[in-house]
């Protein structure tokens, strides 16, 4: 066999061991991302060779850019006006404030750490390591000791964060000679990118839900098409706009909130509608995680989620043998610095700055400051700059590589661990009679179903 089926037979295998064994890890400190890159490293050229992608890294970025299309789409949808409105303090700061802060720090404390990187090339290095995982944090964001109004602004913040990036991350590649956004111009990445692509998901993801609730309305889509339906609508996003050499990221995102709020708008009717809706309410989980049936309830997103997830643990496990297991075998002092610091001040200061004033009290701005992991959206953009063969790419993508799989091991072993002694902190100080800001009530979350929580 040759290597690359080897390569498919060790993802294979790695994944189908996981689903034996997930749901007694669930109970476990050791989440699914630090079982697929610590894998990935195994099998990797650094240690057993039986992954090795040196040479054709084209299925790897195709896996990865697949899976954050996917995920972009299903986190846009996911989120509601309400979210932003009930409690929307929260998300609104960190997103509107930690978030521009977050990627200025990591563009600041870059430069002395990361000589021969270019000023443009150091504002990449802030933007690709900005965007939060939700994955790589689940139990943070959906442990019930955890105040609601804390679950729900880590939710939407990590559902949001990595679409906001994308145009900081566009217009700083533009800036960088010898990229091909860079030929294309500012003007012409501006226009593409940001206006085109946006409009274009706007008109993809609007009439694809009013379109898929025309079909629920006359009876005319089973549920298990409806859910295949949903990465249909993703792909063409995606694909459409590149094809006008836009971005595809960003109209996906885009598609993902038109595509929910057309669902949660035009809800179908008619007898047929409500039979289909009443058998998907029985069969569904929303009494298991909490999810309103009334704005989701025929969860037509579940399995886009789940594939989502799928494309995501694979592109760990690869990122793992490709990226990380390489990177390790000759580190400095610089780049492990520089991850320690964009895991620690490059978050956790912004978060206290976009929270000051808030009436939160230090416990809850420290939570909500650790709980910023880094993970798939930061990967993928690293390989299109690795893609792009700027300068500093090479010592950009390590980075990016270090401070990713530093997330995946100190979120994931202190995600249980903190959520508990945050969730005993809240209910003691409660018990006191104390006020809290943080026990303002908020909606039901939508918590996300990606498989790679734990």
């Amino acid at each position: 066999m040759s290597g690359d089926a080897w390569s498919g037979v060790a993802v294979a295998g790695v994944i189908a061991a996981y689903a034996l064994g997930s749901r007694r890890l669930a109970s476990t400190p050791v989440s699914s991302a630090m079982v697929f890159v610590g894998c990935g490293i195994l099998l990797g050229p650094a240690v057993l060779d039986v992954i090795d992608l040196k040479h054709n890294a084209g299925p790897l970025l195709t896996l990865l850019e697949a899976a954050l299309a996917l995920v972009l789409f299903t986190d846009a949808m996911a989120v509601r006006a309400r979210d932003l409105r009930s409690g929307g303090f929260l998300p609104g700061r960190l997103l509107g404030i930690g978030l521009p802060l977050s990627i200025g720090a990591g563009w600041l404390l870059a430069w002395p750490l990361l000589p021969g990187l270019t000023l443009w090339e150091l504002a990449l290095v802030g933007a690709v390591l900005a965007p939060t995982d939700a994955a790589l944090g689940k139990t943070a964001m959906s442990s019930p000791r955890v105040p609601a109004l804390v679950r729900h602004g880590l939710n939407v913040e990590s559902g949001l964060n990595d679409g906001m990036v994308l145009p900081f991350f566009a217009l700083f590649l533009a800036a960088i000679p010898g990229t091909s956004a860079a030929r294309e111009g500012v003007g012409g990445v501006f226009w593409r990118a940001l206006v085109l692509s946006t409009v274009l998901g706007l008109l993809i993801g609007a009439l694809g839900g009013r379109l898929l609730r025309w079909a629920q309305a006359r009876g005319w889509i089973s549920r298990e098409w409806a859910q295949l339906y949903v990465p249909a609508v993703a792909a063409a996003a995606y694909t459409l706009a590149a094809a006008v050499d836009g971005s595809g990221f960003i109209a996906a995102w885009v598609a993902g909130f038109a595509f929910g709020f057309a669902l949660r708008r035009f809800r179908a009717t008619g007898p047929d509608a409500e039979r289909q809706d009443g058998q998907i309410r029985q069969n569904g989980r929303d009494g298991q995680d909490g999810q309103n049936s009334h704005d989701d309830p025929d969860r037509t997103a579940d399995f886009a989620e789940h594939l989502g997830g799928l494309l995501a643990s694979a592109g760990l496990l690869l990122f793992g043998a490709v990226l990380l297991g390489p990177t390790l075998e000759d580190l400095s002092w610089r780049i492990v610095g520089y991850a320690v610091l964009s895991l620690t001040v490059v978050r956790m200061l912004p978060v206290a700055l976009a929270l000051a004033a808030s009436g939160l009290r230090l416990p809850t701005v420290a939570y909500i400051g650790w709980f910023g992991p880094r993970g798939l959206a930061s990967v993928v953009l690293g390989l299109l700059v690795l893609e792009e063969h700027v300068p500093g790419v090479e010592l950009l993508s390590r980075v990016v590589a270090v401070t990713v799989g530093l997330s995946v091991l100190l979120h994931g072993i202190s995600a249980v661990t903190l959520a508990d002694r945050y969730g005993r902190w809240h209910e003691k100080t409660r018990a006191q009679g104390r006020e809290l800001h943080e026990a303002t009530p908020v909606p039901d979350p939508s918590v996300r179903r990606r498989i790679t929580a734990r």
